[in-house]
Order: structure tokens, then sequence, then C-alpha cells
């Protein structure tokens, strides 16, 4: 089997102005990676199990992983503690940063990242937003998920309530 190489950018979802970081994921045969992260590479040999969860040989080392996608953000658990990414490709990064320059005006229409259930709304129809400023929690496979506003803002369109259960993917609020 011809190997074959992808470069990501993936950034930590749960820390505040953390930089895209460039990652390679090199195929090697059938469940196995080489992985390259800051520098270093890391062998990767993966079982897929049901219920989305991998087992994971990293460097010889075993976890068992558990991964939900929704649209370009990765949650993962391990060890029973959930760390969400954005992972992107080169284009899709090259594209973000053009729609950066057409300007903060526009529009963003949040959605539910899976589905689980709101057990918090910070904002009313109306308010005005900041940048970062949490807007929503869901609650989802046990873990709490805030929902921040990626621009300044006015909240135009509200339909989360708290306590209704949504659906990956349920519009829960605009922000202009």
């Amino acid at each position: 089997m011809a190997t074959r190489s992808a470069k990501y950018f993936v950034t930590h979802k749960g820390k505040q102005g953390s930089a895209p970081t460039p990652v390679e994921v090199e195929t090697l045969g059938t469940g196995r990676y080489a992985v390259t992260l800051n520098g270093q590479r890391h062998e990767v040999d993966s079982l897929v199990l049901p219920h989305s969860a991998v087992s994971m040989l990293i460097d010889g080392h075993s976890s068992a992983v558990e991964f939900e996608q929704v649209g370009d953000e990765l949650a993962v658990q391990l060890k029973g503690q959930t760390t969400r990414f954005d992972v992107a490709d080169e284009r899709k990064l090259r594209l973000r940063a053009a729609a950066v320059g057409l300007g903060t005006e526009a529009r963003h229409v949040m959605l539910a990242p899976m589905p689980g259930k709101v057990i918090k709304v910070f904002v009313k129809l109306g308010d005005e937003v900041t940048e970062g400023q949490g807007l929503v929690v869901v609650e989802a496979m046990k873990m709490e998920n805030e929902l921040k506003s990626p621009k300044a803002g006015k909240v135009t369109e509200l339909l989360a309530v708290e306590g209704k259960a949504v659906e990956n993917g349920a519009r829960l609020l605009v922000v202009e």
C-alpha cells in the first residue's frame, strides 16, 4: 500500500487565543499512521471499536479514545475528559482567512455542536455581546459545553430555551 500524507491545522477550542498547530498525518497501512506534531513523529496503530471509540497504540502506549466530529470541530474523549479541537486543512484555512477579510459585519448562526439539552442561556434577544462571551451551555454526553460568541455584535435571533432538547446542528441563536 502506498503511503498518503495530509496536513491539517488544529486549534484547541478550550484555550483562549490558541493558534492553529500544523499536524501531518501519513497513512502507513490499515489502521497505522505516522503523526508529526510540533516536530515530533509519533507512530499510531488504531483499531475502531463500537460507539465511535478507537483503541490506539501511540508510541507503545495504549489508550481508548472516543471521537465525535461535527463540521470542522472534533470532540476527543480520553480518560473521561473531553477536549474540543477545530480541524482544518490548508484550503479551508485559506478560505477562512479570506472570509475574515470580508468584515465582521456578517451574521453568525450558532448551531448545536451535537444532540443534547440546553441547560443555560446567558443572553436575551437584543443583547450586545463581545467576542468570546459565553452565550449558551449545551449538555451532551454528560459534558457541559459552553458556546461562545465568535464575534462582537447583537443577538438578533434567540431560539435556545433552557431545558429544551436540541438535535445536532439545531439553530440556537444569531449574532449580527
